[in-house]
């Protein structure tokens, strides 16, 4: 294979396959897998059904992006389906790389197709390229003069143009699962030539379970966190790693979430979902999540908010106060303290009753309501303003509720005549609600009784 340099730092061709990592080189990028039989995990993409696991039977690569969390294998798994791809590859940083740029390597591929060679094209952080970048590429990605392999840990459903989407296959990769790390952890140990095996060191296992927790699922954490703990092992003359070496390597350490991307509004999500699923337990650890990540606070109140109008409603309606003044409390106090007011509010709307019942009907209304915009308004529903209104029939025999039995005008009618009838309000039945729609039940059977006798 060709093995091209550029000066540039924006453009980096890949060393070649066989070559190896320096010695001196970290150990999460000395430990790299090579082929897809070192590669571990992910088999849900890479597993002999996925789409990439039969690219890497002999199958024909197409452009694929890898979506996934830092440490997954993207990078890694790109250079293995181009190896067995056999082209020429060319890596970018989406960072580091400028449209002039592009064009150049773009250009440098046609020459190569030319002459019977393809180009496969690795750009990482792909989510970082804007449109016009991604609109240079686009056309060579079409016709087949470069294979695109991009890595994002961002959903490319929003940082992807949705032209190159459509000419891409996206392959998800997700965090590594507890046994893949073991395993990743295991090898560079045993390993004399790439890992640790020349040091001769053990790890008991508590401090595994300790490194696996801390890792997080990202394998480069991982190693990163065992080099530097096999390190402090070997200076202390120990040859066993326990687990408080761990603990020391993984201090202070922020917990993974990415405030501006798909990671915040999935965990928001998880934690909506807890609360209008009533699981006090599930709400308050996916609070605590996005609190101690350092989520916006009132990112968080602002969603329980519209919670407590949209999911509990009338069932209780000291819901949407209790969560009203939570916003005012976590704005007035500020953080570190504003986690008790989120918590309590947390609390008491994932216990609440539910009722969507408010958006049920507003949706219900609001389609009639774009439908028959045209409808007139009831004469007698209208203000007579002036006297020229009044004698138009405005405000007509409009009957005032307050002078009526129970302040209830029993069949007067609200809505335009081609709408009577119309019910959009379906009553919940927990909590408050119950109540409500009881007495409204009475309300329309005394007025059905009147609109009868009238009819008499």
């Amino acid at each position: 294979m060709a093995n091209q340099r550029n000066a540039n730092p924006g453009l980096q061709a890949s060393l070649s396959f066989e070559e190896e990592e320096p010695t001196d080189a970290p150990l999460a990028a000395r430990m790299r897998p090579r082929t897809l039989d070192e590669f571990v995990g992910q088999q849900l993409a890479v597993g002999p059904d996925a789409l990439l696991g039969r690219v890497a039977q002999g199958g024909t690569l197409p452009s694929v992006v890898l979506w996934g969390p830092p440490g997954c294998g993207k990078t890694t798994l790109a250079r293995i389906l181009a190896r067995e791809a056999e082209g020429e590859f060319i890596a970018l940083s989406a960072v580091a790389s400028g449209v002039a740029e592009l064009r150049r390597v773009i250009s440098e591929a046609e020459q190569r197709r030319g002459s019977g060679i393809r180009t496969i094209l690795f750009i990482d952080e792909i989510h970082r390229f804007n449109k016009a970048q991604q609109d240079v590429i686009l056309p060579y990605v079409e016709n087949g003069t470069v294979t695109l392999l991009g890595a994002t840990t961002e959903n490319p459903s929003f940082e992807v143009v949705a032209p190159l989407l459509s000419r891409v296959r996206v392959a998800r990769l997700e965090g590594l699962e507890k046994d893949d790390l073991a395993r990743i952890i295991n090898r560079a140990l045993e390993d004399n030539d790439r890992g640790l095996g020349a040091s001769k060191l053990s790890i008991e296992e508590a401090a595994l379970n300790v490194l696996i927790e801390g890792a997080r699922g990202d394998a480069r954490s991982a190693l990163n966190a065992l080099e530097i703990t096999a390190d402090a092992t070997c200076k202390d003359d120990r040859n066993r790693i326990e687990a408080e070496d761990v603990r020391r390597a993984f201090q202070e350490r922020i917990p993974y979430y990415d405030k501006s991307g798909d990671y915040h509004y999935d965990a928001i999500s998880a934690f909506i979902k807890s609360m209008r699923g009533s699981d006090p337990d599930a709400t308050i650890y996916w609070l605590a999540r996005m609190v101690e990540a350092g989520e916006d606070p009132l990112f968080i109140v602002r969603r329980m908010v519209i919670l407590a109008a949209e999911d509990i409603g009338l069932a209780d309606p000291q819901a949407l106060s209790v969560a009203t003044s939570c916003q005012q409390a976590v704005h007035f106090i500020g953080m570190p303290e504003g986690f008790l007011p989120m918590s309590e509010c947390a609390l008491y709307l994932a216990l609440a009753p539910k009722s969507n019942s408010a958006l049920t009907a507003y949706i219900s209304a609001s389609e009639d309501a774009r439908r028959t915009s045209h409808l007139p308004i009831p004469l007698h529903l209208r203000n007579p303003a002036t006297g020229l209104m009044r004698e138009m029939g405005y405000g007509a025999d409009y009957r005032y509720a307050h002078n009526e039995p129970d302040h209830y005008a029993a069949g007067e009618r609200y809505l335009p005549e081609e709408l009577e009838g119309k019910r959009y309000y379906q009553a919940g039945k927990l909590g408050a609600e119950a109540t409500l729609s009881q007495n409204l039940n009475q309300q329309r059977t005394s007025g059905e009784e009147h609109f009868e006798s009238d009819k008499g």
